[in-house]
C-alpha cells in the first residue's frame, strides 16, 4: 500500500508519495509518467515522512537550501536506480549535464554509458524536485526536457539562483 498526499507549491500542485517509511514519488500536477510507479494508494497526509517531505519543500520554496532530503526509495531498474542516486549528490543551485553523469557512471561501473541513457532515467525519475532531475542540462547548455514542463524547470532553476544566462530552450535554439 502507498500512502498521498498534495502540496501547493508555487510551481502548481504536487504529490508526494510514500511507502510508509520512504518517499516513492513526488510529481508536479500533469508530467509525464504521473503516479506511474504507484501501486494501490490511500490518502494519508499525516504519515511521518510525508511530514518531513512538506517540511523540505517549505524549505526549498522558501528558497532556501532545504538540507538532507528526506528517506527515498524510487521504484526503477537498477540502471535508474544509479542514475536517480546521482541526482540526489548535484548541489542546491548547481548543473550538471547528461554526459556528466554518463561518465561517472563508467567510472563507477566500467562500462559505457550514453548520455541518452542517462536522460532516460532522468526522465523517469518519479520523485522531482527532491531529486533534482531539474539541475541536468544538456551539454551544450540546453534545457532538454523535463517531464514537470520546461517552464516549471526554468522556474525551479530561478529559485535556486542559478545563473540562467547562457542556457537555451531546445526547441526555439534561443538563449533565456
Amino acid at each position: 500500500m502507498d500512502y498521498l498526499d498534495t502540496f501547493a507549491s508555487p510551481v502548481g500542485p504536487l504529490t508526494v508519495a510514500s511507502d510508509g517509511d520512504a518517499l516513492v514519488g513526488l510529481w508536479l500536477d500533469g508530467q509525464k509518467y504521473f503516479e506511474s510507479t504507484l501501486g494501490a494508494f490511500e490518502q494519508c497526509p499525516d504519515l511521518p515522512v510525508l511530514t518531513q517531505a512538506r517540511a523540505w519543500l517549505d524549505r526549498y520554496f522558501a528558497g532556501e537550501e532545504p538540507g538532507p532530503i528526506p528517506a527515498v526509495a524510487p521504484r526503477g531498474t537498477a540502471f535508474r536506480q544509479r542514475v536517480w542516486a546521482m541526482l540526489a549528490d548535484i548541489p542546491y543551485g548547481k548543473l550538471v549535464t547528461y554526459g556528466e553523469l554518463a561518465q561517472r557512471i563508467a567510472e563507477q561501473t566500467g562500462s559505457r554509458t550514453s548520455a541518452r541513457a542517462v536522460g532516460g532515467a532522468v526522465g523517469h525519475n518519479p520523485i522531482s524536485i527532491i531529486l533534482p532531475c531539474h539541475r541536468v542540462v544538456g551539454s551544450g547548455g540546453s534545457l532538454t526536457g523535463y517531464a514537470g514542463g520546461l517552464q516549471k524547470k526554468i522556474a525551479l532553476l530561478k529559485l535556486e539562483g542559478v545563473d540562467l544566462g547562457g542556457l537555451t530552450i531546445p526547441t526555439k535554439g534561443t538563449a533565456l
